[in-house]
């Protein structure tokens, strides 16, 4: 049965789904990585693709920005599509010199100056990322040869940072980067018994001046697509 959110039926989504905030970030991976797309979902622009990536099933559709957004997609996939596992691609400021435009975060845990967590009534709860991905993206990086690093990243309802002394205070305690969607991604698939990652690319430096184009987040960023893809395809195996 459909959503007022998300027009697909029972049955089209496969089991792992690759979640971009964008959803031409989404169309983009199912033209060039999927096998027959097909599109599933394009309920208020958020466009849901299921195909196939060496065989396997595979998902691919869009949260949009932040944490309500996420919390709306996510929940529907894991409750009403019957979705197992949640990986998100999507982009990072990184909050630390050592982490450059282009390097991959995978988000093990998520702080978060949001609300988002407050209507479950779960005081000082710490979203984190299902443990067994982590260890699992973790060494796929590694055999593909990948830049990354694994930590705690700040889910944020701000992306205008007009206090930098805050983002400075996250910065010292070991914060990797900051983003809108993760931990309301993580809390809803604990909720739901569920499995969660996000791998991140760095899209700037919130300390620095590296930068990237509209364009390089929508389609340059292939290196985050194909490390999802290859834990997908172990997941779906």
């Amino acid at each position: 049965m459909s959503t007022v959110h998300n027009q697909a039926s029972p049955g089209d989504f496969a089991k792992t789904v690759l979640m971009p905030g964008d959803p031409l970030r989404s169309k983009f991976i199912a033209e060039h990585f999927l096998e027959k797309p097909k599109l599933v979902n394009n309920v208020r622009g958020i466009q849901g693709y299921t195909g196939s990536y060496r065989g396997h099933p595979v998902s691919v559709m869009a949260s949009g920005m932040g944490a309500p957004s996420m919390g709306i997609y996510s929940r529907e996939l894991f409750d009403q599509y019957g979705v197992d596992t949640i990986l998100r691609i999507g982009t990072t400021g990184s909050l630390q010199d050592h982490i450059h435009v282009g390097d991959l975060i995978l988000a093990a845990g998520a702080c978060t100056d949001t609300n988002f967590l407050a209507h479950w009534k779960v005081t000082g709860f710490a979203p984190i990322a299902t443990p067994k991905l982590v260890s699992r993206a973790m060494a796929l990086a590694e055999e593909m040869e990948y830049t990354y690093y694994a930590g705690n990243v700040l889910t944020s309802d701000r992306f205008y940072m007009d206090d930098m002394e805050q983002l400075r205070r996250w910065r010292r305690m070991g914060v990797l980067g900051t983003e809108m969607e993760t931990a309301a991604l993580y809390a809803t698939a604990a909720w739901c018994g569920k499995q969660a990652l996000s791998i991140l690319t760095v899209s700037d430096g919130m300390f620095s001046d590296e930068d990237t184009t509209p364009a390089q987040r929508e389609t340059q960023f292939t290196r985050m697509m194909k490390l999802a893809l290859a834990l997908a395809e172990e997941l779906e195996a």
